[in-house]
């Protein structure tokens, strides 16, 4: 049967592959659909617990995607006239980058004083230039010794400084990331041109929303031909022509456009799991196209003209080659058990590029071998050796078998030490510039982890209850202790000084309101002297029954950022028993990912491993055989986790 179907190829041989390349180029006109999604809640599946989470707090809240400008003053002194002009020209700008909705820096804070009776908030910064050296040490002197500033917008020493752009995203077209990220850049330059001596860095959510597809794009660039081209080498000199090498790469080429063109006709958004689609493809469809090859060379070596050597070479490959492709895709589409929706995104385009490099491999590639000239007729590299090998492992194969045992074994007792713990900063390389400058934000400026607690009181009003302010401010204390905390935001800070202004700044008066009216008061009266854009609803909700701790915290991985947010909702849910909780952000998102992927993959794999099973125990006919062929598919990856475990230890 196989051997009647590759002589209508060859018969057919010219037609065969125009039919395949215009397919192809069908295929791939799919292309021009696909975009990159910009978006981190790409991994996160409409069902994630903490999605959810994040999305009432957006809901109840503003939403608080960001771009933060970390502002160093190559003379060290942030509280300069220079420095400080800079900071307020660099904020006054920031207000064009587009979907901004609010501005914070050392210049427009909010400032407040009292004058009499009256309350005064104005910005700290007015007018730059006109500051007197006296001026400057009291502005420096109420910036590091506010709450809402230091470690977030000033550091203590005064020498970095950050302006933050608090973004939100319609998440209606694919370029709102990237023209935002480009307006920043755009203004950074413009900074940087204007006032040589600063230095300016870009970190914040939107900038890493930006991050993931550049990176990808940058491998695709940089990596990808570099692969292609060592691939390219091999195969030539594994197969000894320039023939045999060309059908091979154009092969690989079409099941990779196939894939991705049928993505974008399915509308898959590219995101880095996808990115790594074509070379899992380009593996398959290598290996498919060795196999006949090689076949085909050793029988032209023995004789067999060179359409005959391809008909042989179809009958002994076709259906190895088909279990592969058959057992490889049921291993790719596992992937659709994963918690993070690109993974899913990812089995299927393999999937299809698996099933796509196995049509060409027995229609386009010996319908083109046999129009391609079959160039010399000498063994394929590495014959002799291979046979010798086979030879040694037949006399061996006791004292071979007992010692991989023992190696194996070994190296899987060593699985364990691997711990699911990644830090999401570092998905990407120090090559990559939101890395290499949030790190540097995070060594100097603040952090760039954090985790939002909502705290409701369930009546309209309730968060001027003096029992309910009292909670927030113990809770508040009790993140402030924290060796992990860098920053906490919350009302509480804001109500005490509050409360100081009114009674004629006297410091004794800096604590809570007493009275739950005076609070009331108090609050409307500041809401109503803020100006538009710096308002209190991104830490109150609209009718005033719950407010946002924002915590800023070190960078950790994941298992100490779960084990930090569950000791605080502990102590809260402990100490503060009428206030509802829950916590949320990126970070906990993140640190939440890995486990719940590793858990929706344990039945992805036992599904994937059951149905491999059946296929080999079909395939082969014996039970024994079907799952003594799983050994050397399970064993290499037991042994590489292994090896990993004993030298890294860390997997995510």
């Amino acid at each position: 049967m196989v051997e009647s179907y590759t002589q209508w190829i060859i018969r057919w041989r010219y037609l065969v592959v125009l039919a395949t390349l215009v397919l192809t180029f069908a295929a791939a006109s799919g292309g021009r659909f696909l975009g990159f999604s910009n978006d981190y809640r790409m991994f996160f599946g409409e069902d994630n617990p903490q999605l959810l989470a994040f999305e009432k707090m957006q809901a109840t809240f503003n939403k608080n995607d960001n771009i933060l400008f970390v502002v160093t003053p190559k003379s060290g002194k942030v509280f300069s006239r220079e420095t400080l002009g800079v900071i307020k020209d660099l904020t006054h700008e920031a207000w064009q980058t587009p979907y901004s909705t609010r501005v914070d820096s050392i210049t427009n804070h909010q400032h407040t004083t009292a004058v009499e009776d009256d309350l005064v908030v104005d910005d700290l910064v007015l007018d730059p230039d006109s500051l007197s050296g006296s001026d400057l040490l009291r502005i420096r002197s109420i910036a590091i010794n506010e709450p809402m500033l230091v470690h977030r917008l000033v550091s203590p020493d005064s020498k970095f400084a950050g302006i933050n752009v608090t973004v939100q995203l319609p998440g209606k077209a694919l370029d709102e990331v990237p023209k935002t990220v480009a307006f920043a850049r755009d203004l950074k330059q413009k900074m940087l041109e204007k006032y040589p001596d600063i230095e300016i860095r870009l970190v914040g959510m939107a900038v890493m929303n930006n991050a993931f597809p550049e990176a990808s794009k940058d491998d695709v660039a940089n990596l990808y031909p570099l692969a292609l081209g060592f691939i390219i080498l091999t195969l030539f000199i594994l197969l000894r022509g320039l023939s045999g090498t060309v059908a091979t790469l154009i092969m690989i080429i079409m099941s990779i456009l196939t894939a991705m063109g049928l993505a974008g006709w399915s509308s898959v958004l590219l995101s880095p799991p996808v990115m790594s689609a074509p070379i899992m493809i380009l593996t398959m469809a290598i290996a498919d196209a060795v196999h006949l090859l090689v076949t085909m060379r050793h029988e032209l070596a023995i004789g067999l003209d060179k359409n005959k050597a391809i008909i042989e070479s179809m009958r002994i490959n076709f259906r190895p080659i088909f279990v592969t492709t058959l057992t490889t895709m049921f291993g790719f589409l596992s992937l659709n058990f994963s918690d993070a929706p690109p993974f899913h995104d990812l089995g299927n385009v393999a999937a299809i590029g698996v099933a796509a490099a196995f049509i060409f491999s027995i229609t386009f590639l010996p319908a083109i071998v046999s129009i391609l000239p079959a160039t010399g007729k000498k063994e394929v590299a590495g014959k002799q050796m291979m046979t010798k090998l086979g030879e040694f492992v037949i006399a061996k194969q006791k004292p071979l078998l007992i010692g991989n045992l023992v190696v194996i074994t070994v190296l899987a007792s060593f699985v364990p030490l691997n711990e699911l713990n990644d830090q999401f900063v570092n998905y990407f390389d120090e090559s990559i510039e939101f890395r290499r400058d949030s790190d540097y934000a995070a060594e100097n400026l603040t952090g760039v982890y954090y985790i939002d607690y909502a705290l409701a009181t369930n009546q309209s009003g309730g968060i001027s209850e003096p029992q309910y302010l009292a909670d927030v401010s113990k809770f508040t204390q009790y993140l402030r202790s924290q060796q992990e905390v860098i920053h906490v935001q919350t009302i509480t800070d804001t109500f005490k000084r509050l409360n100081k202004n009114m009674h004629g700044d006297d410091p004794a008066w800096h604590r809570l309101p007493e009275e739950r009216n005076l609070a009331a008061q108090y609050l409307l009266l500041y809401e109503m002297s803020l100006p538009y854009g710096l308002d209190l609803n991104n830490q109150i909700d609209v009718d005033k029954s719950s407010t946002k701790i924002a915590v800023t915290i070190k960078t950790m991985t994941s298992n100490e950022v779960i084990t930090f947010d569950d000791a605080a909702m502990a102590w809260i849910k402990e100490n503060t028993p009428s206030i509802e909780p829950y916590s949320s952000s990126p970070t906990v998102m993140f640190a939440h990912l890995g486990k719940r992927n590793i858990n929706s993959m344990l039945k992805g794999t036992t599904v994937a491993l059951i149905l491999i099973s059946a296929v080999l125990i079909f395939f082969l006919g014996s039970l024994k055989y079907g799952f003594i062929s799983l050994l050397p598919n399970l064993t290499p990856a037991l042994a590489a986790f292994g090896i990993w475990g004993l030298t890294v230890g860390q997997v995510g």
